[in-house]
């Protein structure tokens, strides 16, 4: 499969309307981001796998307050390997009270008839520096 120009500009909109989408509440809209059967792998954080768009939905509400105000998505990174399409991103969330944080995204996207869609998303926390890897030493 080659992706065309058209596929990434896609495949990016994608990528960037979870911001939107979430940032606004409506998660009503997911099935433009996920496939039915997604896996959101929430292991980084204790919480493991949701599977499907209804655990999605549930556990955005449940965390309520909690969510991030805004939802930063940068440095998409589009790829082909072994037939199928990896996204890998940035995500940074601002909190109500004005903290931040990091995240990547590490995703696999499908193309159906509605178009591109998320079918798995790992989300990795940053929570130290240069991944925790000391550069300029040696042993």
């Amino acid at each position: 499969m080659a992706l065309s120009a058209q596929d990434r500009i896609e495949i990016g909109d994608l990528i960037a309307l979870h911001g939107h989408l979430m940032d606004t509440g409506e998660l009503d809209r997911m099935d433009e981001l996920f496939t039915a059967g997604i896996t959101y792998d929430l292991n980084d954080f204790g919480l493991g796998e949701l599977r499907g768009i209804p655990a999605l939905r549930e556990a955005a509400g449940a965390l309520g307050a909690g969510n991030p105000v805004g939802h930063h998505i940068t440095n998409v990174v589009i790829a082909e390997a072994d037939g199928a399409v990896r996204v890998r991103s940035k995500g940074i969330g601002i909190h109500a009270d004005g903290s931040s944080s990091s995240v990547e995204y590490d995703d696999t996207v499908v193309h159906e008839a509605g178009g591109w869609r998320i079918s798995y998303r790992k989300v990795i926390a940053h929570r130290v520096a240069l991944g925790g890897r000391v550069s300029g030493h040696t042993a």
